[in-house]
């Protein structure tokens, strides 16, 4: 299991380089105010920062749980980001269509654009995270 110091590592500079791609890149794709984007952002980061925290925990003690282990399979990387995504975006959509003026499903489509990107920036980014900073606990297994 890894410590409280690591995962605070682990959510924060998630968020800090997802950050730094997705708000010029959304302000850009929706020809957004880069700075009302770039509070959205900040906002968005903040609740990420705290379900990715409360998730992970959640997620790696179901799997112990389950498997007697945290070690990831592809297929356990690929459930992780995708539940993960899921509830983030549930907890976000009322916000953008709120804080961007615009509508439900205008404000859908902004968030399944964030959630495209995010899913392959999380699968990628946990990937590197747990290859330069292994859980040290995790048991070797024959999980695929």
């Amino acid at each position: 299991m890894r410590s409280t110091k690591d995962r605070v590592r682990q959510a924060i500079s998630f968020e800090v380089i997802g950050l730094l791609l997705s708000v010029p890149l959304a302000a850009m794709t929706f020809g957004f105010d880069m700075g009302k984007t770039g509070v959205l952002g900040v906002v968005g980061a903040t609740i990420a920062t705290i379900w990715n925290y409360l998730f992970n925990l959640g997620f790696d003690h179901g799997l112990n749980h389950l498997t007697g282990s945290t070690r990831k399979s592809l297929r356990i990387r690929f459930l992780h980001a995708v539940s993960f995504e899921l509830g983030l975006m549930l907890i976000f959509l009322p916000i953008i269509a709120w804080w961007m003026g615009i509508g439900l499903l205008e404000a859908l489509i902004v968030d399944v654009a964030f959630v495209v990107f995010y899913l392959v920036y999380a699968f990628v980014f946990t990937w590197c995270y747990d290859t330069i900073f292994p859980d040290t606990d995790a048991k070797k297994s024959n999980v695929t």
